[in-house]
């Protein structure tokens, strides 16, 4: 939180209810795209599977799916542990990331991207949704503080 949001409650509020409906929709969007790991999208999510990766494309696709999900309803009820699980969101983010490079690298089509410019232009999003969750549950102002006592022991 800023020094002048602190200094205005009104201001703290609507940040704190911005991040809250942020932190909803994350956990919304999380548990919809695992659902459809393991339905409608099952196939298309296959194909960003790297090749280097030593397990059956599928079963990288059910787990992901599962871990979705399972951070998709963490973000929604673990409120008093937001922080934490804003941290574990933005890592899974993070370590799913060369899925989308490897879509981008071999070419592979797959949720419509059929062009090298609409691939690459997904890559663009990735580091948006590390930020979304730091910032939706508040783990990013955490992070300052952390680093902040860090650096002036």
């Amino acid at each position: 939180m800023t020094q002048q949001a602190s200094q205005d409650p009104q201001k703290a509020g609507r940040a704190s209810i911005l991040r809250t409906v942020g932190r909803i929709a994350l956990g919304l969007a999380l548990g919809f795209a695992g659902i459809t790991h393991l339905t409608v999208a099952r196939e298309s999510f296959q194909a960003q599977v790297p090749a280097w990766v030593p397990l059956q494309p599928d079963l990288v696709v059910l787990g992901s799916g599962a871990v979705e999900i399972a951070l998709g309803i963490a973000l929604l009820v673990l409120a008093k542990h937001r922080v934490l699980v804003g941290l574990v969101v933005a890592g899974f983010f993070i370590i799913i990331f060369p899925g989308n490079i490897s879509q981008f690298t071999t070419g592979t089509d797959a949720f419509g991207l059929n062009t090298d410019r609409d691939r690459f232009i997904r890559l663009l999003f990735q580091p948006l949704l590390v930020v979304w969750a730091l910032w939706s549950t508040g783990a990013w102002a955490a992070l300052r503080r952390w680093w902040r006592r860090r650096a002036h022991g």
